[in-house]
Formats: structure tokens, C-alpha cells, sequence
């Protein structure tokens, strides 16, 4: 099979080969998936570079979400056949023509399902699944603040938002993604390379007014989010997108623009910071996975979640695809098809 190997880190032209590999083996819990597309996640990018702790060692083959039609089974996967079509959350291994994965990481979708639209679902829908419904429980009339809200995931949060029937703040890059936002229904688009977004929020409503932050950024975006909460208020972290340079001044330059935290402050004000690592869910809760996946494709069923696919390439594309979603240009979902 085909399979596109990260062989060096660094830029995406150099990065990747495509190269023959040996068709991977399911185990007993596992399923093998033959690959109609797969998705991009900042994280891919963070593991091209050199910066993800959790990417396997090089030559590696990365990618989180696959759509596709099951090809084998392990003994132990009841209730699945050959044949079944599903979407599914890959522990790497994605960027190929076949995957395997836990039989507990996927949902069975239909073959009415665009299959860039589906990948969406597997990782970013999830993530935002998880962190909106089992994290935190959003309510009618909740202030909330959405980074990157352009993006798979902050998509995906706008529109559990939007239902629940909450006041959406969502921060963009360009007036071009303003324009997404406010068609989505995002009530207060913020473009935060031309406006401070903490002193506009503050400004149309006022200090420590925001319920629920969801924050993809990280670094000093975190520490401003944190700012503006309000009593009660959370604040959820699921990424450090504002990292895109390796080295340990990077590193430390984000570390450091989190700000401390104080225990007894957040405990006094009745203020919290969740943290959310979807691979962890996978690896220690599988169980935990399976039922956001299997919500996630009920909502997307009912067209509750209407993923956008903002760029579609080839896997020969695949430097292009990269340097695509790292220019922070995309909107929505970029996927890769065979």
C-alpha cells in the first residue's frame, strides 16, 4: 500500500515521501479501514516540525481521521462486518491507503455522507463534542468565546453554540473568515490581528462577562481568555496553535505567555481550566470515545453539524495541503483524498 511518510522534520516540501509499505494487520480489537480520505490537523503540523511529543518516531506516518470502508476484522470486534462504511479516529497511520484502529474509535456512517465532510467528524467534531457536552454543559443565553472559530473545531463550536441557543464571540484572522463567521451566526466576529480581542469584548459587554472560553491557541490568547471570565466561569484548552516555530525559546515564550494560575483564586471565584488531549481519551477511555462519535454522527444525521470542507487536495498535494492549513488560511476542514 501507499502510505505518505513523514522521512525529516521541517518544511512540508522536504518532509514527506510517498512510499510502499506493508498493508498493516488488525489486532483483535482492532479493524482494518481501506482509505477514501483523511483529514489535516494542526497537530500534523506540529509533528512535521518536530514539536509533538506524542508523534511516533521518524519515518512516520501521522493523521488522526480516516473515512473509509472496513476490509478486515479483528476476532474481537462485534457488531462490525466487512464492508461497513465508518468514520474513525486513527492513533496515527491515517495518511495511507489503509489504516487500523481501535474498533471502539469509529462510527458506522452512511454512504449518503460527503466523505470530506465525514472526516470532520472523527477528530475536530469530536473534540468539540466532548469538550461542549461532557466537559462543560452549555446553557441558553451563555456568553461564549470561541478562538479560531473558523477552524474544524471552532466550526464545530459555533454550531453546538448556536443550538444550545448561547451569545457567540468567535476571533478570526482575516476579514474573509469574519464574513464565515458571521454566515454561521457567530453574533460578535472578531478579527484579533486588527483589534485586541479582550478590550472589544470588554467593550460590548463589559469585564469578566464570557461563561465558557474555548481556546485552540494557547500562550498568551490563553491568558487573556482567562481574563475575561466570568464567576462560574471555564475555560477550556485544546491546543497551542500559537506556536508555529520550533526551539526552546518558542516553547518557553508560549509556556510563559499562559501566566500563572493560582489555585485558591480559581477555587475563591469559582473559576476553572480544563484541559482536553483527545489521544488520551482514546488511549485511557475508549469507551468514552465511541459514545462522542456515535453522538457526533447522530447530530450530523439530524443536520445539527454541517462540517465545511475549506480545501481539498490530493495525496500527492500533501506538502500543499499542509502549507494550506499552517498559512491560517483555511476555513473549516482541510482533507486529503486517494
Amino acid at each position: 500500500m501507499k502510505a505518505i511518510t513523514i522521512v525529516k522534520h521541517g518544511a512540508a516540501e522536504k518532509a514527506f515521501e510517498i512510499r510502499e509499505t506493508a498493508k498493516p494487520k488488525p489486532k483483535p480489537n482492532e479493524v482494518l479501514i481501506k482509505v477514501d480520505a483523511f483529514g489535516l490537523n494542526y497537530a500534523d503540523v506540529w509533528a512535521r516540525m518536530g514539536l509533538y511529543q506524542d508523534a511516533p518516531p521518524l519515518p512516520a506516518v501521522v493523521g488522526y481521521e480516516v473515512v473509509g470502508r472496513i476490509e478486515e476484522t479483528g476476532s474481537e470486534t462485534n457488531g462490525l462486518s466487512i464492508g461497513q462504511r465508518v468514520v474513525a479516529m486513527t492513533r496515527f497511520g491515517g495518511y495511507a491507503e489503509y489504516a487500523v484502529t481501535d474498533s471502539r474509535a469509529l462510527a458506522v456512517i452512511g454512504d449518503a455522507a460527503e466523505a470530506g465532510e465525514a472526516t470532520a467528524l472523527a477528530t475536530q467534531y469530536c473534540t468539540a463534542y466532548y469538550a461542549a457536552y461532557e466537559m462543560v454543559n452549555l446553557f441558553e443565553g451563555d456568553h461564549v468565546l470561541i478562538q479560531a472559530a473558523a477552524g474544524g473545531v471552532g466550526t464545530a463550536l459555533v454550531q453546538i453554540a448556536k443550538n444550545k441557543g448561547c451569545i457567540i464571540y468567535g476571533t478570526a484572522g482575516s476579514d474573509k473568515k469574519l464574513e464565515y463567521l458571521q454566515r454561521m451566526g457567530v453574533d460578535y466576529p472578531i478579527n484579533y490581528r486588527k483589534t485586541d480581542f479582550k478590550a472589544e469584548i470588554e467593550k460590548i459587554s463589559g469585564k469578566h462577562c464570557i461563561d465558557v472560553v474555548f481556546d485552540s491557541l494557547g500562550g498568551t490568547t490563553f491568558k487573556k481568555g482567562k481574563q475575561l471570565l466570568a464567576h462560574g466561569g471555564r475555560i477550556i484548552g485544546y491546543g497551542a496553535a500559537e506556536r508555529d516555530k520550533g526551539g526552546i525559546i518558542s516553547g518557553l515564550k508560549l509556556l510563559f505567555g499562559f501566566g500563572f494560575f493560582n489555585p485558591a483564586f480559581l477555587l475563591m471565584n469559582s473559576k476553572s481550566i480544563i484541559g482536553i488531549n483527545m489521544l488520551r481519551i482514546a488511549d485511557f477511555k475508549p469507551e468514552t470515545l465511541k459514545r462522542c462519535m456515535e453522538a457526533v454522527v447522530k447530530l450530523y444525521d439530524e443536520g445539527i453539524f454541517k462540517p465545511h470542507v475549506g480545501g481539498r487536495f490530493k495525496a500527492e498535494e500533501i506538502a500543499d495541503a499542509h502549507n494550506f492549513l499552517q498559512s491560517r488560511k483555511s476555513v473549516g476542514k482541510v482533507v486529503v483524498e486517494w
